[in-house]
Formats: C-alpha cells, sequence, structure tokens
C-alpha cells in the first residue's frame, strides 16, 4: 500500500482516539458539500415537506427526495454545435434499514442523458475549447448508481463515518456553492477548482470526518480510482485487487460545527495512485479555500489548487467570488473569477492560461421549481485556435417532487 494511504489511515485512527466520545444521540450537521444526499434532503424539506414523505419516514425510516433538472448551455463561437443540453432524473435519501442508533444507508440514483448530439459535460472541450468542464455531471450515461453507503455518526454528532459507494465530491474540498445542481456552472468554481484527478463517481471507499476540537476540524478519505457507475458493485473487486486509489487529507477550520459548511477554511492535500487500464498516470496535489457567510446574506470566497499530474485538468488555478442572497424571488446572485494553468501533462505543453469570468442568478418560482440564468466569458480558451474569447449564455432549470 501506497505511504500516503498509510499517512491516510494513521490520521483517521488518530483522529479517532483524541475525538471526545459520546453515546448520546446525534444529529448535528455532517461534513458533506451541499449537494451531498442528506443536506440536499435537508434543504429540499426546508422549503417542502408532503405528507405522504412524512409517513414514508414514519412508517418505513425512508427519507426520499426526487427532483429534475434541466441544463442548455449556448456560445457565441463553437466548432460545431451550438448548443450542450442534456437533464437527470434523481431519487436518493436515506433508509434506516437496520434500526442502528445513530446510522443509515444513505442512496442516490440517477438517469442522466443528452437531448440533443452534445450533452453539457462534452461541450467545454469539445465545442469551444476550454480546458474545464461545464455542469460536469450532466453527460449521457443513462441510469447509474451514485450513492449506495453506510453512515454512523459518533461522539454525539461530532464525527462521521461513510463506507460503500462514494462520491467523493460530496466531502472532499467542499464549500457552500459547489452544486453543480444550485450554483456556478464552471467546474473551476467546484472542487479543487479543476486541479485535483478525481477518482472516477460510484467509487468504493471510506471517509471519516471529526471535529478535532470545537473550530478544527479533519476529513480523511480513501476509495477506488475506478468506479463504475453502472456497475458499482464490481469497485468492491477493484479495490481490494487492484489498489488504485484515490486519498486524501483535509484539515480545516470554521466558526462551529453548526456552521462548518458557510464559515470554512480548510486546506486538502489528496495523492491519486496511477491508473494502469485508463493509463493515467499518479500525481498528487494541494487545495485550499476560505469562505465566510456574513449578515445570512452574503459570502465571499477564495479558493484554489496545484496539482502533479494525475490527469487532471488545470495544473493551478485561483478562483474567487461572491455569493449574495435576494430578497427577489427568494434569488441567489452569483459572481466569481477564476485563472488557470492547464495541466501540460493532460493536454501538452505551450498552452496558453486561461481567465473564466461567471455571473448567474437563480431564482425560485413557488416552492418547487427553481431558474438559474448565467453568463460566462472566457478569455484565451488553451485548445481553441481560432478564438481569443468566448461568451456563453446558459440556463437551468430543477423542480422538486
Amino acid at each position: 500500500m501506497a505511504i500516503f494511504t498509510r499517512v491516510v489511515l494513521f490520521l483517521t485512527g488518530a483522529a479517532l482516539l483524541v475525538s471526545p466520545a459520546s453515546a448520546q444521540e446525534s444529529s448535528g450537521p455532517g461534513f458533506g458539500g451541499p449537494n451531498a444526499v442528506e443536506n440536499q434532503v435537508a434543504s429540499d424539506f426546508g422549503e417542502i415537506w408532503d405528507d405522504w414523505k412524512q409517513n414514508l419516514k414514519d412508517d418505513f425510516g425512508v427519507v426520499l427526495s426526487v427532483d429534475y433538472t434541466a441544463v442548455m448551455l449556448t456560445a457565441n463561437e463553437t466548432f460545431d454545435d451550438k448548443e450542450g443540453t442534456g437533464g437527470i432524473a434523481r431519487i436518493f435519501g436515506t433508509f434506516d434499514l437496520f434500526n442502528i442508533e445513530n446510522g443509515t444507508l444513505v442512496w442516490k440514483f440517477e438517469h442522466r442523458h443528452a437531448y440533443g448530439s452534445v450533452s453539457p459535460f462534452d461541450f467545454s472541450l469539445g465545442q469551444i475549447g476550454y480546458v474545464g468542464l461545464q455542469e460536469p455531471p450532466f453527460n449521457d450515461s443513462d441510469f447509474r448508481t451514485q450513492n449506495l453507503y453506510w453512515r454512523q455518526r459518533m461522539n454525539n454528532g461530532r464525527s462521521v463515518l461513510i463506507a460503500g459507494v462514494l462520491d467523493a465530491t460530496d466531502y472532499l474540498d467542499a464549500y457552500a456553492m459547489a452544486s453543480p445542481w444550485l450554483h456556478f456552472m464552471n467546474f473551476a468554481f467546484s472542487t479543487g477548482s479543476a486541479t485535483i484527478g478525481l477518482p472516477n463517481d460510484a467509487a468504493v471507499g471510506v471517509a471519516y470526518g471529526t471535529m478535532l476540537t470545537d473550530r478544527f476540524y479533519l476529513i480523511a478519505g480513501i476509495t477506488d480510482s475506478n468506479g463504475d457507475p453502472s456497475e458499482p458493485f464490481k469497485g468492491f473487486d477493484n479495490f481490494f485487487s487492484d489498489n488504485e486509489y484515490f486519498t486524501s487529507v483535509e484539515l480545516g477550520y470554521t466558526s462551529s460545527q453548526e456552521r462548518i459548511i458557510l464559515d470554512n477554511y480548510h486546506v486538502t492535500v489528496w495523492h491519486k495512485d496511477r491508473q494502469v487500464a485508463a493509463n493515467i498516470p499518479s500525481g498528487w496535489g494541494v487545495a485550499f479555500s476560505a469562505s465566510r457567510y456574513l449578515n445570512d446574506n452574503f459570502m465571499p470566497f477564495v479558493r484554489g489548487g496545484f496539482t502533479e499530474d494525475a490527469g487532471s485538468l488545470l495544473e493551478s488555478s485561483i478562483s474567487a467570488g461572491i455569493g449574495y442572497n435576494t430578497e427577489a424571488f427568494s434569488g441567489l446572485l452569483g459572481a466569481a473569477v477564476n485563472w488557470g494553468s492547464p495541466n501540460e501533462d493532460t493536454f501538452g505543453p505551450d498552452l496558453d492560461d486561461q481567465f473564466a469570468l461567471e455571473v448567474f442568478y437563480r431564482a425560485a418560482a413557488g416552492k418547487r421549481l427553481a431558474l438559474t440564468v448565467d453568463l460566462q466569458y472566457i478569455q484565451d480558451p488553451a485548445i481553441n485556435p481560432f478564438e481569443s474569447s468566448i461568451w456563453m449564455f446558459n440556463l437551468r432549470g430543477r423542480v422538486v417532487f
């Protein structure tokens, strides 16, 4: 096992030893980002709590949410197709399967599809030559198992262990405006600022988060790098036979555990083993993030990262931006700018640095529907020899059932 993996396991064990112990009922905030299943369900139920869902929870221990999201990307200059369009239907939630105190089964199943010949996932690289991704979950991969894992809270909610089929972006380098369903569309403003060589989705693994003190926390994880959402259980064989792992350790500071996703400063160190079949080299990197929620409506943030190999999109990247809750239509206004240097090991040498500016406004249309209008300006798309700048106008709609 790689030395880095041993370090992760050592730190995880150390965290278990130093965490304050308690057998009390635990229901405090977890350590995931806004799109982690339990956080998304809590957000949705904050607005919508139908009687039939309450009955499911009371009678069967099932907490359920269903949503559908559609995305349309457009650009003023493209290689061929002028649009990238697609949608995702999701059903997700928790199931108190064994009636174990403070533990639950977490699950998420999806159907991802494109409406035309180009999905949003393929639009950036394939149609505008921008080294990056727009709305990366919106691909054309059909039915998939995204999450299927056990979550166990411990130490009066100060520690959380998850194990099974994971999505590393749920807990890795998370902050409050990281969701492609709710926030920025450009991946440069999400996990790792596009510098992390992420494992495949539906990755079998284990992650652990704990409060070291009232303000400092630790999150560590190890997953298989070769997950396949269409065959999620194959990952268990991969995990124990291929030994190609993605490992990460994050040390962070927050004003309190209750505001861990809102007031958050952290540094994440990660390592990815070589993926032999995919011919992706091993590598490592560092990501950082600083964000704070002010006056219950205003969130500035600065984020960035650096990587050495590992097949990432960008080699180095810095983003800065702001989110602002408005009264109009219960809206959220977001604006951010990113500088990024493409990874030479992935895309070749002598590519220009890129700049991206994004502004979006998400407005509620009733309690079940949210509409997002998004505008982006991209300067010097690195693998587009024909254009020095590109404008994008994008739309997203999400409905919760």
